[in-house]
């Protein structure tokens, strides 16, 4: 079934890849994340193309984009925006920040303040900025990209596990393999950058592809099945605060993306699987044992994964 949103995905995705090479599966849940109209933590070393990704999926889709680059000295207020008064005219004007805009790539967000994270990590989750009592909606579709260094920690204020949790996923965008860096420097050296992309997908078809990802059926046991997968979590013995609801429903709106995005109208166990590590190994606090061992959330959702087992979902009706 061929659906807007198939089209979309393909149009961005092959978009994308014209800059970031090598890494389509980062590329395809990138775009899912997109679709889903869920938040994007993308975090990794230096110079592995995390802002770059993210102003590559701003560059394709019409609509407004705006970067912030975060830094301790950045203030709430040039987020959200904030209330001048206008002597002239004797009145006060609400004046709109950075967050007004239908993607928002937040460069480096461990670097801002946790009072200035807090004021962007709100917004995501309310989408709307109140000012003075007064209610100012951001565009919609809205998607925040955020970036982070793991390995600097120096000047840097690490995100609560709880404004993790706000994040549809995490993506790790990994080294290249030489092929594709060979890729990446010929690029460079032929001038292709994010800011050369052109838009393939307008606002209007990108809201309409929104809508076929929503529509996209989910049986009750596939639903089932991502309600126990992360309660699996919850209850493993290395865990010591497990994903929330807020995880299973992240992983079935990520789960419909996939769906929709392969021209599917339904949702299989499979897609579930696919997205499960990304959608909730940030969600998972290990325990003080787990931690010494070096264990790592993605091991403890492999785990999981390998001992919950898959309902049988008969898609030939479908």
């Amino acid at each position: 079934m061929s659906t807007r949103a198939s089209e979309a995905g393909r149009l961005i995705s092959d978009n994308v890849q014209q800059v970031i090479r090598g890494k389509p599966e980062l590329v395809r849940l990138a775009v899912a994340a997109l679709l889903a109209e869920g938040h994007l933590l993308i975090e990794d070393v230096p110079g592995l193309g995390k802002t770059t990704l993210a102003r590559c999926l701003a560059r394709s889709i019409g609509g407004e984009w705006s970067r912030i680059q975060f830094t301790p000295d950045l203030l709430p207020g040039d987020i959200t925006g904030v209330t001048v008064y206008h002597q002239k005219d004797e009145e006060f004007t609400f004046h709109r920040g950075s967050v007004f805009a239908n993607i928002v790539v937040a460069d480096e967000v461990n670097r801002g303040t946790p009072k200035t994270q807090s004021a962007l990590l709100e917004v995501m989750s309310e989408r709307r900025v109140t000012a003075d009592g007064v209610t100012h909606d951001v565009p919609r579709p809205f998607l925040v990209v955020a970036t982070q260094n793991p390995i600097e920690m120096e000047g840097t204020y690490r995100l609560p596990e709880a404004q993790l949790d706000r994040f549809l996923m995490r993506l790790s965008v990994g080294y290249p393999d030489v092929a594709s860096e060979v890729l990446v420097i010929m690029s460079d050296c032929a001038g292709v950058t994010a800011d050369d992309l052109p838009t393939v997908v307008d606002i209007e078809t990108l809201r309409g592809a929104i809508e076929d990802v929503r529509r996209s059926h989910i049986d009750r046991a596939v639903v089932e099945y991502a309600a126990r997968l992360t309660a699996a979590t919850r209850d493993h013995v290395a865990v010591r605060f497990g994903a929330s609801p807020r995880g299973s429903i992240a992983l079935v709106r990520t789960g419909q993306a996939l769906a929709a995005m392969a021209g599917r109208g339904f949702v299989t166990p499979d897609d579930i699987k696919d997205v499960a590590k990304p959608v909730l190994a940030h969600r998972l606090i290990l325990t003080a044992e787990a931690e010494l061992s070096r264990r790592t959330p993605g091991e403890i959702v492999d785990e999981v994964l390998a001992a919950t087992p898959a309902p049988a979902v008969n898609v030939a009706t479908r």
